[in-house]
């Protein structure tokens, strides 16, 4: 239990000018390496935390949540099995699509697609797609009309734009009189998209889902059901129960499987990195140690004169705790509300110099996104506060213990 004589004094010790200047320096250097080190931790695991939800977002924006497909990887009769796994759990819709590779050529540009067929009216139920059109509309994808979107930095490519041809290579051939040959389909552009995910915006393509079942050769059919969960961490759970309850001839997969490896490493980045900030905490907290030396060197006269007058030696280890505690907890409390601050105002912060210099940081053609996002937990705050603090208090036992073994008649012969 402190003592309040014990955390008077060593509240004056924190506050009062000392003779050694220098020794008020390295105190001051010592709060600001603990702000400094905290205000670090906490803008990039908000910096980490806006990322992965970005990519999270953008990722299940234009993949499924889960999907059905069966075990040729096509459904025939796609409406019964939507009717029979719509009343399952955390299932807000379903929608069919048809998916396959294909080559896009114009003049003498070729680029490789993702070709996705989709349902202009269902597909909105399960992703983001049709809000992230720029030009022309989701609704133009008309059955039969073989009008095909284009991702923005693909149409860039290609170099063509939306009233534009563009030739659909398949990768089934057809047999002629002069030999084996590709199927070529000359195909309209009717709208462009920007997920702002390079991604997809530079290798995806969408038509109508019935063009598409026409030219991957599975009329009729489609290649499965995308499904829209009301809590995406809740699919690994729905995949399981479709499984156990489907025929065997059905399969299912969720998102956490699709990009299991992807999410697991951001994890695993994020907690590299925090104790590798952590570690940046911990110098500038065990600074404070080399500060309390000194202090108590410079106070061994006090410290002897306070023994002498009954102080036991528990009294003064709490004083330069209580030194310590100061420094530290004053040093958390600046690093929180700089952290706090430059996480809430970092993206624009980021914004403002890339204008300045005229320099993009995260350009988009290297990384999934070229912005700053930032996201700032309060759970992160928190844990980096506290693991702050309880440095800082670690730091001060060794010079508190040195203090509480100084000899009154050894520190007070010379004086």
């Amino acid at each position: 239990m402190f003592r309040p004589l014990s955390v008077y004094i060593g509240a004056r010790y924190t506050r009062a000018k000392r003779r050694n200047h220098f020794i008020s320096f390295i105190s001051l250097t010592s709060m600001l390496g603990v702000a400094l080190g905290v205000t670090a931790l906490i803008t990039v695991l908000s910096v980490m935390n806006g990322f992965e939800k970005e990519l999270r977002e953008r990722i299940l924006g234009m993949t499924s949540h889960a999907i059905v497909t069966g075990s040729d990887s096509t459904l025939t009769d796609w409406q019964s099995l939507q009717a029979r796994i719509q009343g399952f759990p955390n299932l807000v819709d379903s929608a069919p699509f048809v998916e396959g590779q294909a080559m896009l050529s114009q003049g003498s540009r070729v680029r490789g697609t993702m070709l996705r067929g989709v349902d202009p009216a269902l597909e909105p139920r399960v992703s983001t797609i049709g809000e992230k059109m720029i030009q022309g509309h989701l609704d133009n994808l008309q059955p039969g009309s073989y009008g095909i979107i284009l991702g923005k930095d693909l149409a860039i490519a290609m170099g063509v734009a939306t009233g534009d041809k563009i030739t659909l290579i398949t990768p089934h051939v057809s047999p002629t009189p002069a030999g084996v040959i590709p199927r070529l389909k000359r195909l309209d552009v009717v709208g462009v998209f920007e997920i702002g995910m390079y991604e997809y915006d530079s290798s995806m393509a969408i038509m109508n889902i019935e063009d598409a079942a026409v030219l991957f050769r599975i009329p009729g059919k489609v290649s499965g059901l995308r499904l829209e969960l009301s809590d995406v961490y809740a699919a690994p759970r729905l995949t399981r129960e479709l499984m156990q309850t489907l025929p065997p001839e059905y399969r299912a997969a969720d998102w956490t499987f699709q990009h299991a490896n992807f999410f697991r490493a951001l994890k695993t980045e994020k907690t590299v990195m925090f104790v590798i900030l952590m570690l940046i905490v911990a110098v500038a907290a065990f600074n404070i140690v080399s500060t309390l030396v000194m202090m108590v060197t410079d106070k061994q006269s006090d410290i002897a004169i306070l023994r002498t007058l009954g102080m036991p030696p528990s009294g003064i280890m709490q004083i330069f705790i209580i030194q310590g505690i100061v420094i530290g907890l004053i040093g958390t409390i600046l690093g929180v509300i700089g952290g706090v601050a430059l996480a809430l105002n970092i993206e624009h912060l980021i914004a403002s110099i890339e204008q300045m210099l005229g320099y993009q940081f995260l350009p988009a053609d290297v990384y999934y996104i070229s912005t700053l996002p930032s996201d700032l937990r309060w759970d992160d705050v928190t844990t980096v506060a506290i693991a702050a603090f309880i440095l800082s208090v670690i730091s001060t036992l060794y010079p508190s213990w040195r203090a509480a073994q100084v000899r009154p008649a050894e520190a007070l012969r010379y004086d």
